[in-house]
């Protein structure tokens, strides 16, 4: 290779050539350069940004201080303390875009996605609901349908009666009835369907108070009858511990002792909704050929509206849509739906689980639609005597004479004797 000296010197006999090498070094000289050049900017750009901490301290030597003698110590020595300085305020964030409010608040419809929520236990989840709540049929129902498919409660549990009192307006039998549920306040509920129009109070000492569900306008012998019948059922349906239901008015009364009642229910292996088929106009007459094929004639039961069923009837009353649209579209009168609808649909799919017969004693001697009414002069001991074992029927598949623990009809004027006679007579301590 030329070096630069010959470049510089060149002899006259290689003159031009020597020119030609040395512009031909230049040039890769400025090639070279410029490539490094180029190379050095890329990567500069490229790694600006790379968290590259290589931890160099550890391979440089460090050279000690030196040692210095204690008088030539001085304040001065150390590092100087200086004040930091203070740091620049940061910019204000840029304002965020307003977004448009949630149509769910989740605090308040799932309280468990919240932080302060507390822990929903198997006590919390089992308690009832006020018997007062803002809920429509629709809601009440489907609320009411759900049911637990295991059968076996996970604790312990002590099965209730629930008492329905399908009343106009107050219960002016309440007395007695207050005397009948004393001291047994574990073993029964209370739920009450009064018409809309009724405002009456009830002293808070009662049994009674508190009781009533939101009511509408109830017509007897029309279909709403039986809306009001369901809704009284889903409201008791609503506590897990009842597990037989009673469907009472406000002529009933009880004609035996609480333990009594709550024994007999409680060991029965039957329901005790009254069905039978009969031939003439109150009958198989009021029939609508256009419900079958739905309901057909041979299907067709009458009997009364009072009615004590198990749990599992009353899930499948609340729960029909089948039979109910039937009669809620043809059984308008002389068809009465309270007196139909039940013992058509329990002898059509649960024939095997009822008795077909009622616990209420009623009094048909006079004639007429109605049973008889009972004054204040003709409540005697006994009435009441043929009203508890004056009767004969089957019960678990035996024979007995306690085949009724409710009568009707009892007016107001009747409370006096019934008071006299219920401790002796009735055995109400």
């Amino acid at each position: 290779m030329i070096n630069e000296k010959q470049c510089r010197q060149p002899t006259s006999t290689a003159k031009f050539p020597n020119s030609q090498m040395c512009l031909h070094n230049l040039i890769n000289y400025f090639l070279f350069f410029g490539s490094g050049l180029v190379i050095g900017i890329t990567l500069s750009i490229y790694l600006k940004d790379f968290p590259f901490n290589f931890p160099f301290k550890q391979f440089s030597v460090q050279t000690p201080p030196p040692i210095l003698p204690p008088q030539s110590i001085t304040r001065s020595t150390y590092p100087p303390q200086t004040t930091p300085a203070p740091a620049p305020p940061s910019p204000n964030p840029p304002p965020q875009p307003s977004l448009p409010p949630p149509l769910i608040s989740l605090s308040s419809s799932y309280p468990y996605l919240t932080k302060k929520a507390s822990r929903i236990g198997l006590k919390e989840y089992l308690k009832p609901p006020n018997a007062m709540h803002d809920m429509e049929d629709e809601e009440l129902l489907w609320r009411a349908s759900m049911v637990p498919r295991i059968h076996h409660y996970p604790f312990k549990r002590v099965p209730k009666v629930a008492f329905l009192f399908l009343t106009r307006g107050d219960l002016p039998l309440a007395s007695l009835w207050e005397m009948f549920f004393k001291g047994h306040e574990r073993l029964y509920s209370i739920y009450v369907h009064a018409l809309p129009s009724f405002n009456g109070t009830v002293p808070e000492n009662s049994v009674f108070h508190g009781r009533r569900i939101p009511s509408k306008e109830v017509e007897w012998g029309k279909v709403n009858m039986i809306q009001a019948e369901r809704r009284l059922l889903a409201n008791a349906l609503l506590d897990f511990l009842n597990q037989r239901f009673v469907l009472l008015s406000e002529s009933c009364i009880p004609i035996f002792n609480f333990s009594t009642v709550y024994s007999y229910l409680m060991g029965s292996d039957k329901t005790f909704v009254e069905a039978y088929d009969l031939v003439g106009p109150v009958g198989r007459g009021r029939y609508n050929k256009r419900m079958n094929p739905v309901i057909k004639l041979e299907q067709w039961r009458k009997g009364s509206q009072w009615f004590e069923m198990d749990r599992d009837l009353a899930v499948e009353v609340i729960s029909d849509q089948k039979y109910f649209p039937i009669f809620e579209r043809y059984c308008k009168p002389p068809c009465y739906s309270d007196e139909h609808y039940l013992p058509t649909l329990v002898s059509t799919r649960f024939w095997k689980r009822n008795s077909n017969r009622s616990l209420t004693w009623v009094d048909w001697s006079k004639g007429g639609p109605h049973p008889t009414r009972f004054y204040r002069t003709e409540v005697t001991i006994e009435l009441l005597k043929k009203m508890r074992h004056g009767s004969h029927c089957e019960y678990n598949g035996k024979s007995t004479n306690v085949c009724f623990l409710f009568a009707r009809k009892f007016l107001p004027n009747a409370l006096v004797r019934l008071l006299r006679f219920a401790p002796k007579v009735l055995e109400f301590n």
